[in-house]
């Protein structure tokens, strides 16, 4: 199903009883993130929250803040519209299965059929929710000092949470009335982040648009951090920019239909539009308006979108530090600077947010997500391929189990190989490959297997690649080793000399005839 804005999803999840609100003032300033990091590491990670009174420097914002809206498996599938991941993966797999492809290009270029076959391009439409208010700034953005980072906070052995809070609390983007509910998330971040932005940009030689998410720091009411890292698709059409010298319109929303953020999130193909993708799974053309200072398009049913550029001719910042979903600090880094010109949002607009840190966080339900639902793509390359996990103690994509169907020697080592050179799966440190009867969702089981079917010196490989950004134990930033471990089953081929041994399994009558007798 299409949901017609944010407010429209939380009302969802209030009905199907997925909701807490939280009635008292809440501080935007740490204490939402205390709320929310709690409420994550519940089991099954627990419910959403709607604080329906967050503080800004201690007014009271009219928007009301949502977080943890997609932290458990049934909340995920209900952003998508269905009853289950695994139903929407299945779809989108019997799609791409009809016309089946002889290579990597043609996969991609399937995926984007399959997406534009079954429900219509984005649209473009005159106006939508999205522009009920519009405050745009005339004057043109001042350059002003930077805002004081938290680096002497992080070298000082003096330094309290409590100092950061305060020095860091004050700035915050303003709409025409009030502040936007922006989270300071952890005691020793620089300043404010909008953490769930969907950025839009354009390719300047082709056209293609990009959605992506990349956290946005907040300087002051007029500039921001852009953190798109090298590898990112938005980065390389700043790269553009920056070679020509013009500036980049960039457009940031955020809110609408929750199927917009997953998009955003999602590893697909550089090139192929994420609102195609946002349009198949909510079963409905996405709606688009055009930005009322550049030229960009955004979801018409968006709760907020800042308008603004990046500006190629002015020295990069420091963005950071940020309490990342590493579990630690990633510290600052030059960043290019965006400067805001709009900002329009709905009149009962409610803003979304979420948190990263030490897991298990919302964001490992939504990783999971796409894992399941582009493990077709997987699938038609590598048709060994059983299944594909990322457990949430590797944030996101330092640890990939693979079960695989094998078949001849060696047969682990091309899955880790052809793993590693597919998009996002580049920053995966370790990979470990089992056989086709484990499930890799269950992490005691892959590590039974682990400990119990490998020789270290032969069952593992070292290789080198690019790094995450994030990523603070490689002595180089972006570069860095991988580790493959085959925990397979040994063939003779693959120099096993010796009988493998049967696992220990009791007989099938056997247990049926003690289950009849508990049931007893």
């Amino acid at each position: 199903m299409a949901f017609d804005s944010f407010r429209d999803f939380v009302q969802q999840l209030d009905r199907a009883g997925e909701l807490k609100r939280i009635t008292q003032a809440v501080a935007t300033e740490l204490e939402i993130t205390e709320l929310a990091d709690r409420e994550m590491k519940s089991p099954g990670g627990g419910k959403a929250l709607l604080i329906e009174q967050p503080t800004v420097n201690g007014v009271v914002s009219p928007f009301p803040v949502a977080i943890n809206t997609m932290g458990s498996h049934k909340r995920m599938a209900m952003s998508l519209g269905a009853n289950s991941v695994d139903e929407v993966a299945n779809e989108l797999g019997a799609l791409l299965k009809a016309k089946p492809p002889t290579s990597m290009r043609e996969a991609i270029k399937l995926l984007g059929q399959a997406f534009d076959l079954r429900h219509a391009k984005p649209k473009t439409v005159k106006s939508g929710p999205c522009k009920e208010v519009i405050h745009k700034f005339d004057a043109p953005p001042s350059r002003r000092e930077p805002w004081p980072t938290t680096m002497d906070i992080l070298g000082s052995a003096h330094a309290s949470s409590t100092a950061a809070r305060e020095a860091h609390a004050l700035p915050t983007l303003r709409t025409p009335h009030s502040a936007l509910p922006i989270l300071q998330c952890w005691p020793l971040d620089g300043g404010r982040f909008i953490t769930l932005p969907c950025v839009v940009t354009q390719d300047p030689d082709t056209g293609e648009r990009n959605v992506g998410m990349y956290r946005i720091q907040i300087y002051d009411d007029k500039t921001t951090g852009m953190h798109w890292q090298l590898q990112k698709v938005g980065a390389r059409h700043g790269r553009r920019y920056y070679e020509t010298g013009t500036r980049m319109p960039v457009a940031i929303f955020f809110g609408g239909d929750p199927v917009f953020t997953f998009a955003a999130t999602a590893p697909l193909p550089d090139g192929l539009d994420e609102f195609l993708l946002a349009g198949y799974l909510r079963k409905k053309s996405v709606e688009l308006v055009k930005c009322e200072t550049n030229d960009l398009e955004v979801p018409a049913n968006a709760d907020f979108v800042i308008e603004g550029y990046v500006d190629p001719t002015e020295p990069l910042r420091d963005e950071g530090p940020f309490g990342d979903h590493t579990g630690y600090y990633t510290l600052p880094e030059p960043y290019p600077v965006f400067h805001v010109t709009a900002i329009t949002h709905r009149k009962d607009a409610v803003y979304p947010a979420t948190i990263v840190g030490i897991p298990p966080m919302e964001d490992f339900y939504m990783g999971g997500a796409s894992v399941k639902l582009f493990l077709p793509i997987f699938k038609m390359n590598f048709p060994e391929i059983v299944d594909i996990a990322l457990p949430a103690e590797g944030v996101f994509h330092n640890l990939v189990f693979v079960s695989i169907k094998k078949t001849y020697p060696m047969q682990a080592y091309k899955i880790m190989h052809g793993l590693w050179g597919m998009g996002q799966m580049m920053f995966t440190k370790y990979i470990v490959v089992v056989d086709a009867d484990v499930d890799v969702h269950n992490t005691s089981e892959v590590l039974f297997r682990l400990c119990a079917n490998t020789d270290p010196q032969r069952d593992s490989i070292f290789t080198k690649g690019p790094a995450d950004v994030l990523d603070h134990a490689t002595s180089e930033i972006a570069i860095g080793s991988k580790l493959g471990i085959d925990a397979t089953k040994k063939l003779p081929g693959e120099g096993f000399k010796r009988p493998w041994p049967p696992l220990i399994k009791m007989d099938e009558a056997v247990k049926a005839r003690v289950a009849h007798i508990l049931n007893l």
